[in-house]
């Protein structure tokens, strides 16, 4: 069996009595496109910060691009790239002086950084006044100089924590079509979304997570019923109850 770009096998975190990831395993093979998805608090993002090496497992093995987590840690950072929901971009920094940070630590040489950077501006459409401080950007601009940080190393496995949340949708259609042409290349995806819509459409693979447990894992053709789009699917899998309307309407 060829070497997975990501194993997770049997991984547990908790905080406390609460688990937020509880026994998850899940494997992924190189140049997937896995969409991540539950209710809030569900336990996505810490799944994500656990694959990232941000959050260490109470329980449990992590195995990515061949490298195991737990024991080489610096190595998967190295070839990894990572969207955080909350961007953890250095504002007061403008958004080449902020991607050259970011290459160096990654050892790349400034031309190489600035040739990769100009290529990624002109593909997400981003265009900043010279000097301009990221702090002034646009929330959208933002989103999308946190998207460069994340694939400037040229990285072989993704992860982005709900990177269509908050933009427009001609920043969406960039974004998708550029994450599609990764995939292409065969670099490997994981994104959260609360929007299904997005995920149905874009990612081939589908996990559901509710409570930190895999509720549902494979091609969402294999997981839903005929005619049965994911937002039912996912609603039938979490337990989804639908309520009435205001008393007092």
């Amino acid at each position: 069996m060829a070497e997975a770009a990501l194993e997770l096998e049997h991984v547990t975190k908790r905080f406390g009595d609460l688990a937020a990831v509880d026994d998850l395993s899940l494997r992924l093979e190189a140049g997937a496109f896995l969409g991540l998805v539950g209710r809030n608090g569900a336990g996505k993002s810490t799944t994500l910060k656990l694959v990232t090496g941000l959050v260490t497992p109470t329980a449990g093995r992590i195995r990515v691009l061949g490298h195991d987590l737990a024991a080489d840690p610096v190595e998967v950072k190295r070839r990894i790239g990572a969207m955080p929901e909350d961007m953890a971009l250095l504002e007061m920094l403008s958004g080449p002086q902020y991607l050259r940070f970011v290459g160096r630590m990654y050892g790349l040489d400034d031309a190489t950084i600035d040739a990769r950077r100009a290529e990624l501006f002109e593909l997400l459409e981003l265009a900043p006044q010279p000097r301009q401080l990221i702090a002034d950007y646009s929330f959208g601009m933002k989103k999308k100089a946190a998207l460069c940080a994340a694939l400037l190393h040229a990285p072989k496995l993704v992860f982005l924590d709900e990177p269509f949340e908050g933009i427009d949708p001609v920043t969406r259609r960039v974004m998708k079509d550029l994450l599609r042409s990764l995939q292409q290349k065969g670099v490997t995806l994981v994104l959260t979304s609360h929007i299904l819509e997005v995920v149905e459409a874009l990612c081939p693979l589908i996990a559901i997570i509710d409570a930190g447990k895999l509720k549902g894992f494979g091609p969402l053709e294999a997981l839903r019923a005929p005619g049965q789009g994911l937002e039912a699917l996912f609603l039938e899998l979490v337990g989804g109850q639908q309520k009435g309307g205001l008393s007092w309407l």
